[in-house]
């Protein structure tokens, strides 16, 4: 790995604190430190039951709980 610009060039960037990673351990943790950012995901198309068409006006009154039950 490089240093970035402006950093003391001696000084390493990753410094193994505890244990002995071998060579592939090593590698799969450079390449997930190098990887670019993920993109985010796409926003989910809006739902149909979400549609305003879908719903209707409220019609308070007697027997208004029993026709809600009720085909259109």
């Amino acid at each position: 790995m490089t240093n970035a610009p402006g950093t003391d060039p001696s000084r390493p960037l990753l410094r193994i604190v505890r244990g002995r990673p071998d060579d592939t351990e090593l590698a799969a943790l450079v390449a997930v430190l190098t990887r670019p950012a993920a993109t985010p995901a796409p926003e989910p198309a809006p739902s149909r039951w979400a549609s305003p068409r879908l719903r209707e006006a409220l019609r308070p009154g007697p027997g208004a709980w029993r026709a809600s039950g009720l085909p259109r």
